[in-house]
C-alpha cells in the first residue's frame, strides 16, 4: 500500500491555480482531476499524509488509479514524487505552476509534431498503450531518435515489447530503451534477436520461481542478479539448478536463494556441469565415509576404544560379594 507525505500550508479552504484549470485539466482524466485536488486539499488542511487506499476509498476509485493519478501529475510536472522508501511511499510537493519547467530547449514539441512521420509514431504509440501521452512521454520518445540514433520502427517495437508483458509506465519503458541503447540495437533484427535472448532468459527464470514455488515474478534485485549468474554466467542446465534447489529443501526445508547460490557456486569452482557430475561428486563422498581405512581411523583415535579389555566371571565375583565362596 503506497502512502504520500503532503509538505503542508495549513489553511480552511483549497486555493486551485487558474493554470491548473486553463492548462492542465481539459487535457487530464477526471479521476486524476479528483485525486489531485483531494491531494491539495490534504495538503492545505495540514493533513501529514495519507494512504492510497483512503483516497481510493473517498473518490470511490482504485487504488491503482491514485497511483497512476500522482505518476501522470509527476510527468506533467504539477506535482513532484519523491521517493521515500522502497515500499512505495512518497513525498508529495505541489509544484507552482507559474514556475513550471519549460519543455527541453533542444526539441521543440510542437516543430517536431508537424513531422508525419514523428506524428505518426506518436499515435501508434497511443494506440499501444491505450492511453494519450504527456508532452513530457512525446519529448522523451522523440528524443530517442535522435539521442539513441532509434527508428520509429525500434521504437514502437520495444513500446510493443513492454506492453506484452503488462508494463505501459514510461519509467519502465525508458529504463528498457536505456538498456537496448547500452547493447548498441541499431536495427530492428538487433531488436528481435534481443527480445528473444531476454525472453528465453525469463522463461528459464520463471521456471526456476515456479519450482521454488514463487509465482510472483517481480523479485528483488538481488535475487534477479543470482538468477542470471547461474543461467548465463555460470551457464547451468534448468535440471542442475533444481538439483541445488532440492538439496537445499531436504537441508534446511525452505527456499533460501543464497543457500542455494553456495550449492552452485561451489559446483561452479569444481567443474560441476551435468548431473552426473553431481552423481559423481556425491559416491566420491559417500565412498570416502564407508571406507575400512576411514572407519579404522575414526575408531582409534580415542584412548577408550584403546583400552584392553578383560574378561570376569561375574558368578564368582557374586559368589565372593555374598561371602558364599567360604
Amino acid at each position: 500500500m503506497s502512502t504520500f507525505v503532503f509538505k503542508t500550508k495549513k489553511s480552511h479552504y483549497t486555493p486551485l491555480s487558474n493554470i491548473f484549470i486553463d492548462k492542465f485539466m481539459p487535457k487530464a482524466r477526471g479521476e486524476f482531476v479528483k485525486v489531485y485536488i483531494l491531494g491539495l486539499k490534504y495538503c492545505i488542511s495540514g493533513e501529514l499524509g495519507v494512504s492510497a487506499e483512503i483516497i481510493a476509498t473517498n473518490l470511490h476509485l482504485l487504488e491503482t488509479d491514485v497511483i497512476n493519478a500522482w505518476n501522470y501529475w509527476n510527468d506533467e510536472n504539477v506535482v513532484k514524487l519523491i521517493p521515500i522508501d522502497n515500499m512505495g511511499n512518497y513525498n508529495v510537493e505541489f509544484l507552482d505552476l507559474d514556475e513550471t519547467p519549460k519543455e527541453d530547449d533542444n526539441i521543440n514539441l510542437l516543430e517536431e509534431l508537424n513531422k508525419n512521420s514523428t506524428k505518426d509514431m506518436l499515435q501508434d504509440i497511443e494506440k499501444l498503450l491505450s492511453r494519450p501521452l504527456s508532452s513530457k512521454e512525446m519529448t522523451m520518445y522523440i528524443s530517442w531518435l535522435k539521442d539513441f540514433n532509434f527508428s520509429p520502427e525500434i521504437i514502437l517495437l520495444l513500446i510493443q515489447y513492454c506492453v506484452s508483458k503488462g508494463k505501459n509506465d514510461y519509467r519502465y519503458i525508458e529504463k528498457i530503451a536505456i538498456s537496448w541503447y547500452d547493447s548498441k540495437i541499431k536495427s530492428v533484427a538487433d531488436a528481435q534477436n534481443f527480445i528473444k535472448k531476454n525472453e528465453d532468459k525469463w522463461i528459464k527464470i520463471k521456471k526456476v520461481l515456479n519450482y521454488l514455488g514463487i509465482k510472483d515474478t517481480n523479485i528483488m534485485k538481488p535475487q534477479e542478479n543470482m538468477l542470471n549468474k547461474w543461467i548465463e554466467s555460470f551457464n547451468f542446465s534448468l535440471d542442475i539448478i533444481f538439483k541445488a534447489c532440492e538439496i537445499c529443501f531436504e537441508r534446511i526445508n525452505k527456499a533460501d536463494f543464497k543457500y542455494i547460490d553456495a550449492i552452485l557456486v561451489n559446483w561452479y569452482n569444481e567443474g560441476i556441469k551435468t548431473l552426473e557430475d553431481v552423481d559423481k561428486k556425491d559416491r566420491r563422498k559417500n565412498f570416502s565415509k564407508n571406507n575400512p581405512k576411514f572407519k579404522h581411523i575414526k575408531n582409534s583415535s580415542g584412548t577408550f576404544n584403546n583400552f584392553e579389555q578383560r574378561n570376569y566371571n561375574f558368578n564368582d565375583l557374586e559368589k565372593k560379594l555374598l561371602g558364599w565362596d567360604k
